[in-house]
């Protein structure tokens, strides 16, 4: 196949309406939605393990900084594009395959007035058709789990980087003790699921072209409904997951205390990209 099936992963993912429904749940909870800024809106926009706290510490494991050209790949809503314009200086594109997200993204990227600096693009991740674009820095959070072809899609990421550049990624990784407890938060069961153990996958990136320059267990301090917190009612997790969200929190914090999931974060640069990674793959 030629990259994601984008029909089960916007069957899967998608909600109608969800701008509507991110700002009617903040305002119940007493944000004034007319005066939103990135801190507001961070329960209802950053879809992952660690919320912003632990987008920003990827950004300053990264070193990012003015002007740095970012692109997002799996970056859903936009929350960590927007903290990365704002916060660290970055001009972000943002590429996700969830339709619904993406016009969400821009509504509320246009809601802060950020969109001279966060883009919005629908697109798939083992695709990455960004138009001969290169850029400094590919970013993606928690991305990755629903996708087996780990060595197509790292190759991607050196494809699109300039010569050193860097690859910042947090991902949820096969823990010591298996088999992971489902639903998750990516995956009902482990027909859609597909992560493997931290030295394995640091062999895939490295084999893509990457050499390492941080790799760090954050299992510990990152933390979030997929792992057995709280979920309140204007958090992205339960907006978009509903009630299905209590059990995957109760299976969540099984699989993090078991060690049956860890969550890595990691910084790398592209060193050289192998002649098989040039270009873009096709398959029949």
């Amino acid at each position: 196949m030629d990259g994601s099936d984008a029909r089960a992963t916007n069957a899967y993912w998608g909600r109608d309406g969800l701008e509507r429904r991110i700002l009617d749940a903040l305002a119940a909870a007493g944000t004034n939605v007319d005066t939103l800024t990135i801190d507001d809106l961070a329960p209802a926009d950053q879809f992952h393990s660690g919320g912003k706290s632990a987008t920003e510490r990827l950004a300053r494991l990264a070193r990012l900084g003015d002007g740095m050209r970012v692109l997002d790949v799996g970056g859903g809503l936009g929350g960590p594009a927007r903290t990365l314009a704002t916060r660290f200086g970055c001009r972000v594109t943002v590429l996700d395959l969830t339709e619904s997200y993406v016009r969400a993204g821009l509504t509320l990227t246009a809601r802060l007035g950020l969109a001279d600096r966060v883009t919005h693009r629908i697109g798939d991740a083992l695709a990455l058709d960004v138009g001969g674009e290169t850029f400094d820095v590919v970013w993606t959070q928690n991305s990755g789990m629903n996708i087996p072809d780990k060595e197509r899609l790292y190759a991607g990421f050196a494809r699109v980087l300039r010569p050193g550049g860097l690859l910042a990624l947090q991902e949820p990784m096969a823990g010591p003790v298996q088999p992971v407890l489902f639903p998750v938060m990516w995956a009902r069961d482990a027909g859609a699921s597909f992560l493997r153990a931290p030295d394995e996958m640091r062999k895939v990136i490295e084999a893509a072209g990457f050499q390492v320059r941080a790799w760090d267990d954050v299992t510990a301090e990152v933390i979030g409904p997929s792992t057995g917190a709280a979920s309140p009612a204007h958090s992205i997790q339960r907006i978009v997951m509903g009630d299905a969200v209590d059990a995957i929190a109760r299976s969540g914090q099984k699989n993090r205390e078991e060690g049956r999931i860890v969550m890595i974060q990691a910084v790398l640069e592209r060193r050289e990209i192998p002649a098989w990674a040039r270009a873009p793959r096709t398959s029949g």
